[in-house]
């Protein structure tokens, strides 16, 4: 059988291993949370490396995507600067694929493509594949990421806006240290910021444990896509009000998984001993038929 292991940064409570099978091959894949624990972290990768068929970074990117271009984050790097044998992902595969085919991919359950008045993504510089989703199917898309990322009081409207901000963002963020990457391992207390920007969307697309650190209490009526959510966490989106939950990984016994893990069953599962490109994941997600998970919460 086939292992592929994601270490993450984030909580140990999260933790989770399941056997999947994909057409018929078996694989052992399993999260281990570190609860930001970085050389706890670092061990773990050093000690997995050449004993499992894929490694997952989790909690943390290892770099950001905007359009073709790469931009390292060099404090991430070091928590896998002793692996040399077994191959390494971050998710970020995934979030320019499997996230950037959401809704194309959930439509036979949604009933088609849909369409929103208004969409909001608290933080996109993570997820590009998904701002670009959400982009094709809101009227209105409002971007977070000078807000909730920086602080600054600033709500970039439009993909344009915010790729010509990222332009600039980016290079800097490059050399981020793991302090302002890693933004807690789920033990934080809520702490609602920038209500309107919530209250005015009927689409929300994030990160789970970013949103639900700012998200308010009042989220009635609204469709929310996100990532690695809990049976808990599902119940408190119901709490909330929300409509519909997309969750942009399949679910294995009542929960989901990060993409990173989801990229590293993959890359165990394709055997080629390195990551794989977009094209290749692109014809995985076709060949296995992996589908969002759709949740309908509230009427």
């Amino acid at each position: 059988m086939k292992r592929a292991v994601s270490v993450s940064l984030g909580s140990s409570a999260r933790d989770k291993r399941v056997v999947v099978n994909l057409k018929g091959e078996e694989i052992s894949i399993e999260r281990i949370g570190t609860d930001g624990d970085v050389p706890k972290a670092q061990r773990l990768f050093a000690e997995l490396d050449g004993v499992v068929d894929a490694l997952g970074v989790g909690g943390v990117d290892l770099y950001l995507r905007l359009d073709d271009r790469q931009y390292p984050l060099r404090a991430a790097l070091k928590l896998v600067q002793d692996v040399h044998q077994t191959p390494v992902v971050d998710g970020r595969g995934l979030k320019h694929t499997l996230e950037r085919r959401v809704f194309e991919l959930a439509a036979p359950v949604l009933g088609g493509i849909p369409r929103f008045r208004c969409g909001f993504v608290p933080v996109a510089v993570d997820r590009p594949g998904l701002a670009h989703a959400v982009t094709e199917v809101a009227d209105d898309v409002v971007f977070g990421d000078l807000m909730f990322a920086l602080d600054i009081p600033i709500a970039l409207r439009g993909l344009e806006s915010y790729r010509r901000v990222a332009r600039i963002m980016l290079p800097f963020v490059s050399y981020f240290p793991m302090s302002l990457l890693f933004y807690g391992s789920g033990g934080y207390e809520p702490e609602p910021k920038y209500d309107r920007y919530w209250e005015e969307a009927d689409l929300i697309a994030g990160d789970f444990l970013f949103m639900r650190k700012y998200m308010p209490d009042d989220l009635t009526g609204k469709t929310v896509v996100t990532n690695t959510t809990t049976a808990e966490n599902i119940e408190l989106l119901r709490a909330r009000g929300v409509c519909t939950v997309i969750t942009t990984t399949p679910r294995y016994e009542g929960r989901s998984f990060g993409t990173n893990m989801l990229e590293a069953a993959l890359t165990a599962y394709a055997g080629q001993g390195c990551p794989l490109s977009d094209a290749e994941l692109n014809a995985l997600i076709d060949e296995l038929d992996l589908r969002p998970s759709v949740q309908r919460l509230n009427k």
